[in-house]
């Protein structure tokens, strides 16, 4: 009896996995999005358990079938390792347009951020790069001084932050961010964000905004586009587009929100990618809680669409940054995503008091 116990669990679990081979879209249905998002976990029950107890059965198919489902587990996880790759040389960019909302500003404040698996150096970057910073604010809640501590310890010059609330906003302002980083565009929010309205800050002043960059079913996607380092603000292409790259922040729906808007937002931010490639400007960085990771069909749709994932170039591991509160089992579901023309050369996080995602940071090369 507990040998076909066992057979059954491993049977399921092979199941189980099989979700994540799924077609793009197919897997918004509840409870698919949470199921795949465990399937790295599941080598517990598979090369812990049930292989144990088939060993000391002496039921050695048991325990190879068990052993190889264990592996299985570990397939899209095993991206993260390997050589780096990286994306193609810079490009010629455009343009981006738009209204803002006010910038932050205010007094400097001191405040601890406890740092947590940090793989990237804060020491000076090169004129042609950028430091990146993510967070998911948990409807407002995050410390504000600690995210302004953050940003001044890291070198932080362009930040997204999602789940923001006027409260919050008005904090920042009060804890000096406008200090650091003066130009900012926020979306507007809206009964229907999921936990607030997401904003993009940045240290360099922007020559276009856009409120809402790309409609997906989530909260706005607001954006700031930038002059490309070493070129003048007023200079244009040969086409007579100025050259830019444009950050944007992003949060789509969580699952139980709704699963079908979850994969439709997605698998939708790859039109900003698509939108970039076809019209041949700009490189389009989206940074956010992406509330998906690598084993969802749904998110290799939207880097298939023409992004790369930075934690995923550099090749030297996962970054999982949610539940903050727990050190395993974490899953990586905040993101910084790129268009040719960059690439990633540092990905690490660090804790940020008040909130229940760990930030994401990264350094960009152009």
């Amino acid at each position: 009896m507990l040998l076909w116990v066992l057979w059954i669990i491993v049977l399921l679990c092979i199941l189980w996995i099989a979700l994540a081979a799924l077609p793009a879209g197919r897997e918004k249905v509840m409870p698919l999005p949470y199921m795949i998002a465990l399937i790295p976990f599941l080598w517990v029950p598979m090369a812990v358990v049930a292989a144990i107890a088939a060993f000391s059965l002496h039921e050695w198919g048991l325990m190879c079938g068990a052993i190889a489902a264990g592996i299985a587990t570990q397939i899209y996880q095993s991206r993260y390792q390997g050589t780096a790759l990286h994306a193609g040389a810079a490009k010629p960019a455009g343009r981006s347009s738009g209204q803002a909302k006010p910038d932050a500003s205010g007094e400097s404040a001191a405040n601890t951020a406890e740092s947590a698996g940090q793989s990237d150096e804060s020491a000076a970057q090169p004129a042609r790069a950028y430091r990146l910073m993510t967070l998911n604010c948990r409807y407002g809640r995050a410390d504000a001084k600690a995210i302004v501590t953050a940003v001044r310890a890291h070198n932080i010059t362009v930040l997204a932050l999602q789940e923001m609330n006027d409260d919050l906003f008005a904090a920042l302002n009060e804890a000096g961010l406008g200090r650091i980083l003066p130009y900012s565009q926020c979306g507007a929010g809206k009964a229907t964000d999921n936990g607030g309205y997401n904003g993009i800050y940045t240290a360099a002043e922007p020559i276009g905004r856009q409120r809402d960059a790309i409609m997906i079913p989530a909260a706005d996607v607001p954006s700031l586009s930038l002059p490309l380092p070493g070129r003048p603000a007023g200079e244009l292409d040969a086409d007579g587009d100025a050259p830019t790259i444009t950050f944007a922040a992003a949060h789509t729906k969580s699952p139980m929100r709704s699963c079908r808007d979850w994969s439709n937002g997605i698998i939708g931010l790859g039109e900003l990618a698509e939108r970039t490639e076809r019209e041949d400007h700009d490189i389009m960085v989206v940074m956010g809680d992406l509330n998906g990771q690598i084993e969802h069909p749904s998110f290799r749709a939207l880097l298939a669409r023409g992004f790369t994932d930075a934690s995923l170039s550099l090749k030297s591991g996962a970054h999982p940054t949610f539940p903050s509160w727990l050190p395993w089992p974490r899953i990586e579901l905040d993101h910084v995503l790129f268009t040719p023309g960059a690439k990633a050369v540092a990905v690490g996080t660090l804790a940020v008091k008040g909130t229940d995602h760990l930030a994401l940071t990264a350094t960009l090369e152009v």
